[in-house]
């Protein structure tokens, strides 16, 4: 397989390269450069920037597939597939948990669940409107490649080379053990999912040209805030006292944050 990497130097796309790479995929990655350029020796790079529209690179080339772990913005999508046009055989976007709608979602819910009105009208990522921005995305790539579409929703990403403080705030309160204050509610279920967990699902849709939208969720097993926590000190040798604490209704849920993974 032919793949093209929109991103693939940090996290998530770090992860999907490593994978396919292992998978025997022949990959080329697009991006500015300045992300580790030390990754990947030897793997083709084609320099441009998502942020002032520099595609040029890509005006050139064939692949099997495309795997978009950059875009989050609508402007994004559409420019890096005015380059690519029919010179890809499947377009997989990384979109979110958050295109979801807030209230009323059952447990168990599956990708039909209805999704939040989409946003084209800003590019700033925040809590409100990093959703309908995926959202938005989603919707301009199957409607250009149709069947050829993949779309993969993940939850809460963890996992080695987590730039964000989310998880990992958790990780090393955990291991100091002792008394933690804990804002929001013990018992709220969290998804998290390995960032190479998530890498091999995406690996595998495109070797099988699977279309439509898929959630990359987990632990098979259902948990809480306070069983994360509480496995955490367990792994790290240490013991906690979990001590509820008042949130702040503003803020997002101690696992949640807005904009890229």
């Amino acid at each position: 397989m032919r793949l093209l990497v929109l991103g693939g130097t940090s996290f998530v796309g770090r992860a999907l390269v490593a994978d396919a790479l292992r998978a025997g995929a022949e990959v080329t990655l697009f991006g500015r450069g300045r992300t580790g350029p030390e990754l990947f020796p030897g793997v083709p790079r084609r320099i441009g920037d998502r942020d002032t529209g520099d595609y040029t690179a890509l005006r050139k080339g064939r692949w099997d597939a495309v795997a978009d772990v950059s875009g989050y913005v609508p402007r994004h999508v559409g420019q890096a597939m005015d380059a690519l046009g029919d010179r890809v055989g499947r377009y997989l976007f990384v979109s979110s948990q958050a295109v979801y709608v807030r209230t009323g979602v059952a447990a168990g819910a599956d990708e039909d669940t209805p999704r939040r009105p989409p946003v084209r009208d800003t590019e700033e990522l925040t809590e409100e409107t990093y959703g309908p921005l995926e959202v938005a995305c989603e919707d301009d790539v199957f409607a250009r490649y149709g069947a050829r579409a993949t779309v993969v929703r993940p939850g809460k990403v963890v996992g080695p080379h987590d730039a964000q403080d989310a998880v990992t705030y958790w990780l090393r309160r955990a291991a100091r053990g002792g008394r933690v204050a804990l804002p929001g509610r013990p018992e709220q279920p969290v998804q998290v999912i390995d960032a190479r967990d998530l890498a091999r699902l995406m690996v595998r849709l495109l070797t099988d040209g699977r279309p439509g939208a898929f959630h990359a969720v987990g632990p098979a097993e259902p948990t809480t805030l306070a069983g994360l926590i509480h496995t955490c000190a367990r792994v790290a040798g240490s013991a906690v006292d979990l001590v509820p604490a008042p949130a702040d209704p503003a803020a997002p849920l101690p696992l949640v944050r807005p904009g890229p993974q």
